[in-house]
């Protein structure tokens, strides 16, 4: 029957049947067809990273500075590591040498194993009472994901935002002692303005002992801190006596037992 049919068919049907035919099986019109119903192309990678400039190699560690015995390249990623051999006394970093970004966009990969606890430090100056040592704003990174996200100021405030919150934090009045002002571990001027979404649902979100994607929006007073896409932690800081507005860049490995935390594809665009 099917075959008696095709040959009553007019040529310009059968030109029609090849040609679109022919068109499903273009790769091209397969990739747009798959790219989701609005018919739009994904992003390049061209149009995701315009303006941002590669701070890694993928082979050494140029251009950064950090205590070795700690932090190396490895398989085209930096990896810090803590083995049972060099257990840390100390937070140590290893820094970007390349300036003190004010505004920006940072851009990056990180796998962290089970127990492992590390973070992206910026606007930070050095601690110089120890060796690598930040105190500034970090974005937090934990291989349980209890932290992952947050905004904690490295040996200054403390937590500035919890997964899940925006907040402001409000002006230190009278100005005093930093450690009169935290409590458990957290900023007494933090005030949550708005929830982003409940902290166990976005910690789904994050994959554990994989790779993640993190990027950072700082500019002025507002630091937004992205895992995956999504919105995990925002910080307006109105305390013009603490907060600060530029300042180094660098990744850590935390006091802690033996881990090994990988970061790459690191990507910064200053605003």
């Amino acid at each position: 029957m099917k075959k008696s049919t095709l040959w009553k068919c007019p040529v310009s049907l059968i030109c029609l049947a090849f040609t679109t035919l022919a068109a499903c099986n273009n790769p091209a019109h397969n990739t747009e067809m798959k790219s989701g119903e609005t018919g739009l192309l994904p992003p390049t990678n061209a149009t995701e990273t315009t303006g941002f400039v590669s701070l890694f190699d993928g082979e050494t560690l140029a251009g950064w500075e950090g205590d070795s015995t700690y932090w190396r390249v490895e398989d085209g990623n930096i990896v810090g590591e803590i083995t049972p051999e060099t257990i840390l006394q100390t937070n140590s970093f290893l820094i970007w040498k390349g300036g003190e970004p004010a505004d920006f966009e940072l851009k990056l990969e990180v796998k962290i194993t089970k127990d492992g606890n590390s973070g992206i430090n910026y606007r930070s100056e050095r601690f110089t009472e120890l060796p690598f040592a930040l105190r500034g704003y970090q974005a937090d990174i934990d291989g349980k994901n209890s932290y992952t996200g947050q905004n904690y100021e490295e040996r200054k405030r403390t937590t500035l935002a919890y997964i899940g919150q925006k907040t402001t934090i409000d002006p230190q009045t009278p100005a005093g002692e930093l450690r009169d002002n935290i409590e458990r571990n957290a900023w007494k001027g933090l005030r949550v303005t708005e929830e982003l979404g409940d902290a166990d649902s976005l910690r789904t979100l994050i994959k554990s002992e994989n790779w993640n994607s993190i990027h950072l929006v700082v500019k002025g007073n507002v630091m937004k801190h992205h895992v995956n896409g999504v919105l995990i932690s925002e910080v307006v800081d109105e305390d013009n006596v603490n907060r600060s507005m530029k300042g180094l860049l660098g990744i850590q490995v935390h006091v802690g037992p033996p881990m090994k935390v990988e970061y790459r594809n690191i990507m910064l665009k200053e605003l």
